[in-house]
């Protein structure tokens, strides 16, 4: 900002030159709008465009308006397919005309081919712009190809061998290149095991399989095999972050939204939070159902009354457990619907152990902490049995919900702390006053 004020433009360009476009994005992030476009017309072209790249919407069209028609071709020549994509896909209308204005009519049919594609799909991240060889070439003719056209592609390290109908056949690395003879020809040492998805796979399954193989890019496919584009890791990591905060958001009961939180409205936040508040707060009416249709045994030993809190949150907490593991285990592929049973299994077993150390302490609690004036050997004896019976069921709930949820097709998330507290709290009623109901009778 001084430099600005000094009008000391070049001595903050050579700053900023310095500097990686990641990094500047994040400190033209933080200047007045109206400042913006002066730092950013300070950049070299090349670094301009990757910076741009790394702006929020909301900046990118601080921007795009500002700039000259000039201006905003050269930016959008510079920028990768997929880029460009993103950023259109968040525009408005009018600014959407201006950028295809801006675009040769081949960047303009790619652009229009990915955004045709599923919104969750692999096609609708990939990017057109790769390295595609034959198999008759030779390793010379491949790197004389590399040179001419890597100026323009994503990525160069891993080349895709393709045959005429530009059916992938094969895979070759740079370094594959590098290690042999110019004379030997690609289809002698490509890998023909290739890693692929199609245009129509969830994108979620395809940032999986960078995760399991350890990729820097992965081909897409058509319906007939053909290569029509690939996904570079850098947009891989993208979707697992997205992905991940939806999870999360989801189970926090919350409709998962793609604007940051500073960035989303208040009527917004409002609209995603008051459905699923209204859906629980409903549910959970059944909690004092219970608790009316049980009210003369209250009556008769008000000091039950003060222990209904703690047993409804251990159980609550103790199903929260069990679902955020199993829902984990889920999202990363580490648990099938197959593995129901052994699940079940290990978590009674887990229940067991758990329930039985929590009603021996809470029992020696209300011995000797609480000390109720009557009957106090019975009432530890109610509340620590209740204690133990709570956690195993609700540990059962909390592992079994997510699983049968994505069985039948939902978001395993939706069954984490909220729904499984409001279904344990219930149960954990039921199943005190139950046993308030047959040992006061004796």
């Amino acid at each position: 900002m001084q430099l600005l004020e000094q009008r000391d433009y070049q001595k903050l360009r050579s700053i900023l030159s310095d500097m990686y476009a990641a990094d500047i994005a994040a400190v033209l992030e933080e200047l007045p709008e109206n400042k913006l476009p002066i730092v950013f017309r300070i950049l070299p072209k090349e670094l301009a465009s990757e910076t741009f790249a790394y702006f929020d919407t909301d900046i990118q069209e601080v921007l795009i308006r500002a700039f000259s028609d000039t201006e905003l071709e050269e930016v959008i020549n510079q920028l990768y397919l997929d880029d460009t994509v993103d950023m259109i896909e968040e525009m408005p209308a009018n600014i959407v005309r201006r950028i295809l204005d801006h675009t040769t009519p081949e960047m303009r049919l790619e652009i229009n081919q990915i955004l045709k594609y599923p919104k969750d799909s692999a096609g609708s991240i990939m990017t057109t712009e790769y390295v595609a060889l034959k198999p008759d070439m030779t390793v010379s003719e491949a790197f004389t190809r590399i040179r001419r056209t890597a100026i323009d592609k994503e990525t160069v390290y891993t080349c895709y061998v393709i045959a005429n109908d530009r059916t992938l056949i094969g895979v070759v690395t740079v370094k594959d290149l590098l290690m042999h003879e110019y004379e030997n020809q690609i289809k002698d040492i490509m890998e023909t095991n290739v890693i692929f998805v199609n245009t129509h796979e969830d994108k979620e399954i395809v940032a999986k399989a960078f995760e399991r193989y350890d990729f820097l890019a992965l081909p897409v496919v058509d319906r007939e095999n053909r290569l029509v584009g690939i996904v570079t890791i850098d947009d891989a990591v993208d979707v697992l972050q997205d992905e991940a905060t939806e999870d999360i958001e989801m189970m926090a009961a919350i409709t998962p939204t793609d604007k940051p939180y500073l960035k989303t409205g208040v009527f917004e936040t409002w609209r995603k939070r008051i459905p699923w508040l209204l859906l629980l707060m409903i549910s959970a009416t059944f909690t004092g159902s219970i608790i009316q249709h049980y009210e003369d045994a209250l009556g008769k030993y008000i000091i039950l009354s003060s222990f209904i809190p703690m047993l409804m949150d251990t159980g609550g907490n103790a199903g929260g457990q069990s679902s955020v593991t199993i829902i984990r285990g889920l999202s990363l592929g580490e648990i099938e619907m197959r593995d129901i049973l052994r699940i079940i299994w290990k978590e009674m077993r887990v229940a067991v152990m758990c329930g039985l150390t929590l009603s021996v302490t809470v029992f020696f609690k209300i011995l000797f902490i609480d000390r109720p004036p009557e009957q106090p050997i019975t009432i530890a004896l109610i509340v620590s049995g209740t204690m133990a019976l709570a956690v195993v069921v609700a540990k059962i709930v909390g592992c079994s919900l997510p699983v049968l949820a994505k069985r039948i097709g939902f978001d395993p998330a939706v069954m984490a702390s909220p729904f499984i507290t409001t279904i344990v709290d219930a149960v954990s009623l039921m199943i005190y006053f139950g046993i308030v109901s047959n040992v006061m009778a004796l």
